[in-house]
């Protein structure tokens, strides 16, 4: 059960002395300003809106190592998004902020002197989940000019779009069905290209009663239509309704469109993602004038164990992906679910490789996901987070299954927070009122530009953890859970949007004046 606070936290002096004794009355005692700063946070979270809801909080001083304030600190919580904290860690200490991912060109025979390559070509994706994601430069051009400086003018066989090194599902432990066929529940692929998302418009028919009209930006990376969308008169109701079911390559439309709307964009998982980079290659390599004869074609695990061997193959090129620093900023900026789970799998993958390249036979199979997961426990206990205090299920915080204390979150802010190698952590984390998911949050507060910390929110669940200075320039990291809150369906006195109450305690926390 998570004890409450008391509604104020001040300590009044008591009478104490023998019954019947004349006792005289203690002399007041001022609140000092830490104590103001817990009765207000006290009275905060013990508002009449809260009363079916559970709150977890840990403040500590990063110049001190005092805790300033807790409440239900060690209770373990749904963290959502503020997961992706772990995985940041993680990554950076376990690659570096400098490591950059490769994606793979190779051939599996030699060109002819005719330019006949009497074999098939094998786009190897190592995990990268930003290619694609710089407009500026195509990397399937950029492969595809260098299988033509080869010689090869036609590839005989397959184009293999190979994701192979990757051991595991395409979605991560604990991710509810109904995610799955939206933008922030993408596959995560080890073959991954434009965020692994396709752009669905949809627009009414020439008259009414026709079907509507559908789009997609890049069909041969969609998910086929069932398009059961009406036309309806001006006056009457838009109501689009999208299905894919898990596992189902079809989407199905229903519902209806008003013969005056506007266009409507939807962004929507990509089925097989690794189709889709096979697809833009092939259509690169047509610039270069090299055909490819056979068919572009997806692998995944397991239908290949233990990754591609390369061993036997020629290779072509490869193009890389930005450091692991740029993609922690991006995945933490802006709560990007593929690039987190990609970087958690990339852990896993490497961790076999490196048994492999040793010798070492595993006694029972792991899936990429479950190594990286047994490697973050270790790495959490090495930086002193208690055992169960931080329970993972994926990488990107979209599980429910996972469960982790104020404490512990702390305690990895902590770690983060002072060392020189952590400075990438600590610059990928939204600033308050100015960028990422927190740009719209705490402006013209004393929060803005001094809080720096993640967001997360799911169902009936928000949190906040980050960084904090002071105004007397004390620098605090806290962690901020709100699990089983149902908030009020008409504006409660007192009562705000959800991460507007996680933002009021920031403030508090930023307008703190004592050290």
């Amino acid at each position: 059960m998570i004890l409450r606070a008391a509604l104020l936290a001040l300590v009044l002096a008591t009478r104490v002395g023998v019954v019947g004794a004349e006792v005289p009355p203690a002399p007041a005692v001022a609140t000092a300003p830490a104590d103001a700063l817990a009765a207000r946070i006290d009275a905060h979270i013990a508002q009449a809106h809260f009363a079916a809801a559970s709150w977890g909080i840990h403040v500590v001083s990063l110049d001190s190592g005092k805790t300033l304030y807790a409440h239900a600190a060690d209770t373990l919580f749904t963290p959502a998004s503020t997961a992706k904290l772990f995985t940041a860690g993680l990554a950076l200490a376990r690659f570096g902020p400098d490591h950059r991912i490769p994606t793979s060109l190779f051939a599996t025979a030699p060109a002819r002197r005719d330019g006949s390559l009497p074999g098939d070509v094998v786009l190897v994706g190592y995990g990268d989940p930003m290619l694609g994601s710089d407009r500026r430069v195509s990397w399937a051009d950029t492969l595809a000019i260098e299988l033509r400086k080869t010689g090869v003018r036609a590839v005989e066989g397959d184009l293999i779009a190979d994701a192979t090194w990757f051991a595991a599902p395409l979605y991560g432990r604990g991710w509810e069905a109904a995610d799955l066929m939206t933008w922030f529940g993408a596959p995560a692929s080890a073959l991954s290209v434009d965020d692994n998302v396709v752009r669905l418009e949809i627009g009414p028919a020439a008259k009414v009663g026709g079907r509507a009209r559908i789009r997609y930006d890049a069909p041969f990376a969609a998910p086929d239509i069932d398009n059961a969308l009406r036309t309806v008169a001006a006056t009457d109701v838009t109501d689009i309704s999208l299905f894919r079911a898990p596992g189902d390559t079809v989407l199905r439309a229903f519902g209806t469109v008003s013969r005056d709307a506007g266009t409507q964009t939807y962004r929507l998982a990509m089925p097989d993602p690794a189709l889709a980079a096979g697809e833009q290659l092939r259509a690169a390599l047509l610039r270069q004038d090299v055909r490819v004869t056979g068919k572009v074609r997806s692998i995944y695990w397991p239908q290949r164990e233990g990754g591609p061997d390369t061993s036997k193959w020629h290779r072509i090129a490869d193009v890389w992906s930005p450091p692991v620093a740029a993609i922690v900023e991006r995945g933490l900026k802006v709560s990007q679910n593929l690039y987190m789970q990609n970087l958690l799998l990339l852990v896993g993958a490497q961790d076999a490789a490196e048994e492999r390249a040793s010798g070492i036979v595993a006694e029972r199979f792991r899936s990429s996901e479950a190594r990286a997961l047994e490697t973050m426990q270790r790495w959490l206990a090495s930086i002193g987070i208690a055992p169960g205090s931080a329970l993972l299920e994926d990488g990107a915080g979209l599980s429910r299954r996972n469960l982790v204390s104020p404490r512990a979150m702390t305690t990895l802010l902590v770690h983060e927070g002072s060392a020189p190698e952590a400075q990438a952590f600590r610059v990928a984390l939204p600033e308050a009122g100015i960028d990422g998911s927190l740009t719209g949050r705490m402006r013209d507060t004393d929060a803005q530009g001094r809080v720096h910390a993640k967001t997360g929110s799911m169902n009936y669940t928000w949190s906040l953890a980050g960084y904090v200075r002071t105004k007397a320039g004390e620098r605090l990291a806290f962690a901020l859970m709100l699990n089983n809150y149902d908030p009020p369906a008409a504006p409660r006195a007192g009562a705000l949007r959800p991460s507007a109450e996680l933002d009021a305690i920031a403030v508090m926390l930023a307008a703190h004046a004592d050290r």
